[in-house]
């Protein structure tokens, strides 16, 4: 194989922007050891436990080992601070079952605000949590916010009229900002992209156990007569609920590989070493600007963000406004609140089944294409069923509720395909606030003077799942002509053009594919820059998931 100098990489690759690349040494080393060639550069925090400890041998089974310590100190805590989440963000719908808008004197479109002003806030706020997800030590940010919005919801049963729940919702929605954006930074900084597939779905899809949950503690804590009204003891319930679990999350949650003590040192290393095939790094402490230009200019940034406000606008709507729709089926309250739950066991199964086949086809954007075109049948449904029918109603509705696996799928596919910290965190941040434009309108455009119909809002939701479908199919397109880019880009600087993406294959198809480059003589120099905090514009050897 030969060999490039830096001035060669500069002049055949101009838009890498990588002066540090320089040539690397093809002295033969271990299939799992960790060589010192690869860390001379490297910028990322972790990549200090590679420098101090060395080379280090491994097998498949101490990376399994390493993987369920990962799964049960991080994954875990994720899942249950996600579930906190939806059921305190849900409490307003499951209220306004139990007579909240009569008795908190709520007019017009003052309850559709109280769904809006939660993403207006949370769209605010999202420069400071992208900046904070870098400066901060995450676990502590996250349960500090955790704690902080917990109190707002045990405030919310306190309060009697529209501005008392406005500003405690505000409080509320800019405590929750930060969470889904840390998730996925961390999700980003603890494993492969193969296995992120599975563990964003692990706690992405504790909205679906929340929607499963909330209506059964909605319906007790309702049935409780304790001198407050029902709606109220929800909100406290809730809150006090989210507050209990602060403890066990600040016990828990580490904030990145180095400070995980549920690991021993040597373990330490494997996880950083195991997260190489990524081309991501975990992170870095350092703000960088350029990284920053380079996620507003990119393409893809822009094209996620179109397909997550397409996503949001009727999630919003219907999380807003599904239990008012199911109640004008003819429902009374105690039933509307138990219809509640069958859909979310749908979409749990939709959800895994997904992303299973996700893992064994390798390809994302056929499983996303094919569930948007659910909610546009159950919309156009639940618009043409007779009035007089509320089974086939609720059948339509319960088809729309299987929208809800399309958001965990889209925000997995979306986090394999960017790389250097501070843009994956801008990436985030800008997905994050035009999930939050989606979010506030989604409730305006179901009118009062439609209920319980509400035609406007379904037919508005249909015409953004059916821009989804659209997206999603431009994106597939547009990721596989950047992979040919990043070939051409490999065989200009002398290197083999078709190395395949092993950060998406399982660990023994990994090590059988690096045993094949070994003895072809290929492959030494292959991610040797992972921990580098490059960009996936600038690292060649970034691989884009379709």
């Amino acid at each position: 194989m030969s060999q490039q100098t830096p001035n060669n990489i500069h002049q055949d690759d101009k838009d890498l922007e990588i002066n540090h690349v320089e040539a690397i040494d093809h002295s033969q080393g271990g299939i799992g050891a960790v060589d010192a060639k690869y860390i001379s550069h490297a910028q990322d925090d972790a990549a200090n436990l590679l420098r101090e400890v060395g080379p280090v041998e491994y097998t498949i089974e101490d990376d399994r080992r390493v993987l369920r310590k990962l799964d049960i100190w991080v994954c875990l805590p994720m899942f249950i601070v996600y579930t906190l989440v939806h059921l305190d963000k849900n409490a307003l719908s499951y209220a306004a079952v139990f007579n909240l808008k009569a008795e908190a004197h709520l007019v017009g479109k003052q309850y559709s605000w109280l769904g809006s002003i939660v993403y207006l806030v949370q769209l605010v706020v999202q420069p400071l949590s992208a900046y904070a997800l870098v400066r901060f030590p995450m676990s502590w940010w996250v349960v500090g916010n955790v704690f902080c919005w917990g109190i707002c919801v045990c405030c919310m049963a306190a309060t009697h009229n529209f501005g008392g729940l406005l500003a405690t919702r505000a409080l509320m929605g800019g405590f929750e900002a930060t969470i889904s954006p840390s998730f996925i930074a961390m999700t980003q900084m603890f494993w492969r992209r193969r296995e992120q597939t599975y563990r964003n779905t692990a706690w992405l899809m504790s909205s679906s156990v929340a929607g499963f949950i909330g209506p059964i503690l909605s319906y007790g804590i309702a049935h409780v007569k304790s001198g407050i009204k029902p709606w109220q003891g929800i909100f406290l319930f809730l809150g006090c609920i989210t507050l209990a679990f602060c403890p066990l999350i600040f016990w828990m949650m580490p904030n990145d590989i180095p400070s995980a003590k549920f690991l021993t040192p040597q373990e330490k290393v494997i996880a950083v070493e195991r997260l190489r095939d990524n081309n991501t790094g975990t992170r870095t402490s350092s703000w960088k600007w350029d990284q920053v230009k380079e996620a507003v200019l990119d393409p893809k940034t822009w094209i996620w963000g179109l397909m997550l406000s397409c996503m949001a606008i009727p999630s919003s709507g219907i999380g807003t406004f599904g239990t008012l729709i199911t109640k004008g089926f003819g429902f009374n309250s105690f039933d509307t609140i138990l219809f509640q739950m069958p859909p979310y066991v749908l979409t749990i199964t939709f959800l895994l089944v997904g992303t299973w086949v996700m893992n064994k086809i390798n390809l994302r954007f056929p499983i996303v294409a094919f569930f948007t075109l659910f909610p546009i049948a159950g919309a156009a449904a639940l618009l043409y069923v007779p009035r007089n029918k509320p089974h086939a109603l609720l059948g339509a509705y319960y088809v729309i509720m299987l929208y809800t696996p399309l958001q965990p799928l889209v925000y997995s596919w979306a986090n394999m395909n960017a790389a250097g910290t501070t843009k994956q965190r801008t990436v985030g941040a800008i997905l994050f606030i035009m999930q939050c434009a989606g979010n506030v309108a989604g409730p305006q455009v179901y009118l009062d003077d439609e209920a319980p119909v509400y035609k406007t809002g379904l037919y508005t939701d249909m015409a953004c799942w059916s821009l989804l479908f659209v997206l999603i199919c431009t994106m597939a397109l547009y990721l596989k002509y950047l992979n040919r880019r990043q070939a051409k880009k490999r065989e200009r600087m002398g290197r083999m053009s078709n190395i395949r993406d092993m950060s998406i294959m399982t660990l023994e198809q990994a090590a059988a594919y690096r045993r094949e480059l070994a003895a072809a003589g290929e492959g030494d120099d292959v991610n040797a820059h992972a921990y580098d905090d490059l960009t996936d514009f600038q690292n060649p050897d970034f691989h884009y998931i379709l």
